[in-house]
């Protein structure tokens, strides 16, 4: 064990950067799966940059931030977490590169596909290189001399750049050491060769590599010496006084076109960059040698993800599904008697999002809809949800949106889609200042008979439809009047201004959510006690409120039995004697993302279950609105705990076990009956491919 780690080796609770990390090495083992079709081992690899790239932006920016703050001792906890963490990264990155070097890239090759180096191209590939760089390329290049009248250029988050040595003199007899050439986001980053050139492979080839071959003509009269490329990650977080403003979309609107030039926190660059021209480059980034990372490869893996897309090769990829659709709404024209009839479950992605579309495309047009009202978190530029709403609005019916504009990475899109739902007359909020607006909650509101009835869509998902297709998450259709009234409540709260009313059915943050929680658990803490059977299971995409991993552990001393499922960071330490030897944690990566969040409290057989909004995190319970609900109706509750807890503690094909000392390890599968629960929950609600 390194130094470094005896600090956190001796805490009962993470830090969720560690977590983090944990949770991209579990996506490493998948991109290192053979038994997984390489197209999506790639995307795996893909998958872990993009996250490491808003680990970066988001939690090291903030740790950063809070140890410049600090006083410089061998007891600074943030200090000695950003150095663990720089060690973590390192040695993941490496491994990352490596998968992608010695076994991606080279299987690639044996299905004929290449991607090309300088050193592999044809005497006809490097002219039909060469004639794309001077048409394509060079004219939006605009290299930068670095001298007194030339400072280093304002490089923006992420993008693409080239640091230059050169020898000479330039036009004005000025001696550059050093330029900087940047590479415009216009340009694509995966470039294929044309078929009659390709001897018979899909053959394609980098903007960097592209770049790197004619450098030198972009620096005519100067000698080059060597180029590298180099990429910058910045600080994202976006600085709105949210108390100060008086709109908080036009605040948003000003402050993102600064969020690509926050404070530097990290410079990836090729490993053969010299060390003379990293330290520069660190120099004029204001960065330390430990938030330097040279890679084997392009220094964005992110744009790889469009190479799936463009080969098109079902072969090499997950076998294709069709979603399924309930009977329940099979059997009845109109969604609404649908709903009267009885709840209904939907199990996305498994089960298909488009009952969330018709069921907004019926109110829209039903003319017994008075109102609809709709949280939206994440929809996506392209949204079907949106467009529903704003026919709605423009058929004369009451559309409110709560819609939060703080959507990390998704503002731009949100602030659009404010404009053009304002614009179609539908009224918009941005939630309460100082809390995001994270709950899934849709109303509509019918009169019939001259009274006012509620028909509901809660759900654990973004109104999203295409992470509906990627994403396991669980939406829920009912007509419980006492649920549609809470609901109503909690709109009442986002849109006006008065006191938290109580509720009958939601669990509401941040108001007793948490407290709920709580509650809870102790409860099955006095069953225990009291000789009672005791259990809770719970599902979640993190875990890391103190808090609630506190009481976690006196439920584990005081004999509970506990199963958690979380996807990604987890704070707490399963296994410890005295400690949390009731308590297993497991990890669930497959084809889909895990998303749902889930909770059974055993309660001496009754079983209190309840999905929601919420993460079991500070953040969740403290600083946005969420809502969990509870599913009463007993075939549902037995669906969900069988489709969702049982099937994933079950699962021996892509769990992974959390060990006490806070690393993971893959479950091995059963030489016989090996469970998957993805591939379950696939075969039991949808139409599959033969190949599954």
């Amino acid at each position: 064990m390194k130094k470094n780690d005896r600090h956190f080796e001796m805490d009962s609770i993470v830090p969720r950067e560690l977590g983090v990390l944990e949770f991209n090495r579990r996506v490493l083992e998948l991109a290192d799966d053979s038994t997984i079709p390489l197209l999506e081992r790639l995307k795996f690899i893909c998958i872990i940059s993009n996250n490491l790239d808003e680990f970066f932006e988001v939690l090291v920016a903030r740790l950063k931030t809070e140890n410049s703050t600090m006083k410089k001792t061998k007891s600074n906890k943030i200090a000695i977490l950003l150095d663990e963490i720089s060690a973590k990264s390192f040695e993941l990155i490496k491994s990352q590169y490596k998968i992608l070097n010695d076994k991606i890239i080279p299987e690639l090759q044996l299905h004929s596909i290449f991607l090309k180096q300088k050193e592999n191209l044809n005497k006809e590939q490097i002219k039909w290189v060469s004639d794309y760089f001077i048409s394509e390329v060079k004219p939006v290049l605009t290299p930068i001399a670095i001298d007194p009248a030339h400072p280093f250029p304002r490089v923006l988050n992420k993008s693409l750049n080239f640091a230059v040595q050169v020898e000479g003199e330039d036009a004005f007899k000025r001696k550059v050491k050093i330029a900087i050439v940047q590479v415009p986001r216009s340009l694509p980053r995966i470039i294929e060769l044309p078929s009659n050139i390709s001897e018979g492979t899909r053959s394609f080839i980098t903007i960097s590599s592209i770049v790197q071959i004619h450098i030198k003509s972009v620096l005519p009269g100067v000698k080059v010496i060597g180029s590298y490329q180099f990429r910058v990650t910045r600080n994202s977080e976006l600085f709105v006084d949210e108390e100060e403003v008086t709109d908080l979309r036009d605040a948003l609107k000003g402050e993102l076109s600064y969020r690509h030039y926050g404070a530097s926190v990290r410079l990836e660059t090729s490993k053969r960059c010299p060390k003379k021209v990293s330290d520069f480059l660190l120099r004029q980034l204001e960065l330390e040698k430990k938030d330097l990372f040279l890679v084997d490869g392009p220094v964005n893996l992110v744009r790889l993800m469009s190479l799936p897309t463009l080969l098109e090769n079902p072969e090499l990829e997950f076998p294709k599904f069709v979603p399924g659709i309930p009977d329940q709404l099979k059997k009845h024209e109109n969604i609404f008697n649908a709903i009267d009839e009885k709840d209904i479950l939907l199990h996305h992605p498994y089960q298909s999002f488009s009952p969330v579309i018709d069921f907004l495309d019926e109110a829209s047009n039903d003319p017994t809809v008075v109102a609809i009202k709709q949280t939206v978190y994440r929809t996506g530029v392209d949204s079907a949800v949106m467009e529903k709403l704003i026919n709605a609005a423009r058929k004369g019916k009451q559309v409110t949106v709560a819609l939060e504009l703080f959507a990390r990475f998704d503002e731009e899109t949100n602030y659009d889609w404010a404009r053009r739902l304002e614009n179609a007359g539908v009224t918009v909020v941005y939630g309460v200042v100082g809390f995001k607006t994270h709950a899934k909650m849709l109303l509509v509101l019918r009169k019939l008979n001259k009274k006012l009835r509620f028909y509901c869509h809660l759900g654990t998902g973004n109104y999203n439809a295409y992470t509906a297709k990627k994403y396991t998450d669980l939406g829920f259709l009912t007509s419980n009047q006492e649920l549609g009234n809470d609901i109503n409540s909690v709109f009442s709260q986002l849109t006006g201004v008065g006191q938290n009313a109580p509720h009958k059915k939601l669990w509401v943050a941040p108001f007793h959510l948490k407290d709920l929680i709580m509650s809870s658990i102790e409860k099955e803490i006095k069953i225990a006690s009291e000789g009672g059977v005791a259990k809770i299971y719970a599902k979640v995409n993190a875990l890391t409120d103190n808090d609630v991993i506190n009481k976690l552990y006196a439920a584990s001393k005081a004999g509970v039995k506990i199963n958690l499922v979380v996807r990604g960071a987890c704070g707490l330490r399963p296994g410890i004697k005295g400690l949390s030897e009731n308590i297993s944690v497991r990890s669930i990566l497959g084809q889909f993302l895990e998303h749902s969040r889930v909770v059974m409290f055993f309660n001496n057989g009754k079983k209190d279950l309840y999905i929601g909004s919420a993460d079991w995190m500070m953040r969740n319970l403290h600083q946005r609105v969420e809502v969990c609900f509870p599913i009463v109706d007993p075939k549902l509750k037995n669906r969900i705990i069988k489709e969702t807890l049982l099937a994933d503690i079950k699962d021996d094909s892509k769990a992974w076990e959390l060990k006490p000392n806070h690393t993971y390890q893959r479950i091995q599968k059963r030489k016989s009956h090996s469970f998957s629960a993805q591939t379950y929950n696939l075969e039991k609600l949808t139409d599959c491919d033969p190949r599954w």
